[in-house]
């Protein structure tokens, strides 16, 4: 009996779904979390399932994890400060990961915050380069190893006080949109860089890509949380956040004005602040109608009452896509429509 019993078991165990997860998850960046923790509440309370999982692991680090394979073992969404690389695509279907689609949920600026007590200041992008760099430029147009250790050795205009700038690792989507959209564009600025990028786009790239590691730039993880701690404790100190988590800590720390323009939620609307970024979140379509509630969750977060003007993530922050924007969005996630090679940098 006991020996039949154990068959009858076995021949279950064997029959049973190999996909037996009844729960989200979802892993990536953590200026997206905030944003994607308040969907999968409203998505628990809206149907009944399982809040989702969503766990804060840095957008590489999302995609890292999201890429390893199909199966109950492997996330079913990754956040994204940024789209997916070529590189990390290429991961995903090499493990299987063949179906994803991307949704792009809205925008987000970056920002250089300090503690709210300490001064104003404007930076240029230029500036921001010159302290943040590897390597720069001397006054003969050579690349020299950064020289600099006060803001005001780069411009008399700037604090008298030591460069020091808390930002995120390289795993991060916030680190990969601030050297493209601040230490480039300051790169650019110099003549003699501007002609290296024409003469060789690698080298120059190889510049603006290279921070520098003497102890100017703190890699402070991604723990956002943390960074506005030590910002509170060293007024002289600046952090790298985006605009979502600055306007969060209002009170707390406050944004610098970069090319003359603060950040707010209007001037990232309008674009007249000229550092922002599309935000997005990734699904694994081979996990739909496995995972309970996917399709259900995407329609939440790409619905009015979310991502809309008027919708609950532009009170956390979120800066609303434009009405054709927003409606293609919902198109993608209403039909999962899946990312094709030629799409993906």
């Amino acid at each position: 009996m006991t020996r039949l019993l154990f068959a009858v078991s076995a021949l279950a165990i064997a029959a049973s779904p190999a996909f037996a997860r009844d729960q989200i998850r979802i892993v990536g960046s953590s200026t997206v979390y905030p944003f994607t923790t308040a969907v999968a509440e409203a998505f628990g309370k809206a149907t009944g399932m399982k809040t989702p999982v969503v766990e804060s692991t840095g957008t590489g680090g999302g995609f890292k994890l999201f890429c390893e394979g199909v199966g109950e073992n492997f996330p079913d969404f990754s956040n994204a400060s940024r789209a997916i690389k070529k590189s990390e695509f290429e991961t995903c279907a090499k493990n299987g990961v063949t179906d994803i689609v991307e949704i792009k949920v809205g925008f987000d600026g970056l920002t250089v915050a300090s503690a709210a007590s300490a001064p104003d200041v404007n930076f240029t992008k230029q500036q921001i380069f010159m302290a943040l760099a590897k390597q720069v430029p001397d006054k003969d147009g050579k690349l020299v190893d950064n020289p600099y250790k006060m803001w005001n050795e780069i411009d008399p205009s700037l604090p008298a006080q030591k460069i020091e700038v808390l930002g995120p690792p390289p795993t991060s989507g916030t680190r990969d949109s601030f050297v493209e959209l601040v230490m480039e564009k300051g790169a650019e600025a110099f003549d003699s860089l501007k002609a290296m990028k024409k003469e060789d786009a690698k080298a120059f790239e190889g510049v603006w890509k290279s921070i520098r590691t003497d102890g100017a730039y703190v890699e402070a993880g991604e723990n956002d949380n943390l960074i506005v701690q030590k910002l509170e404790a060293n007024p002289n100190a600046y952090g790298i956040f985006g605009f979502s988590f600055l306007e969060e800590n209002e009170g707390k720390i406050k944004g610098a004005k970069i090319e003359g323009v603060a950040p707010s939620f209007e001037t990232v609307s309008d674009a007249s602040y000229k550092v922002a970024r599309p935000l997005f979140i990734y699904a694994k379509k081979q996990h739909v109608g496995t995972v309970p509630g996917m399709a259900e969750f995407v329609a939440e977060y790409t619905s009015g009452k979310a991502m809309g003007d008027e919708g609950y993530l532009a009170d956390k922050g979120l800066i609303p896509l434009p009405a054709d924007q927003a409606g293609a969005a919902a198109d993608v996630a209403k039909n999962m429509t899946t990312l094709t090679a030629d799409k993906v940098m």
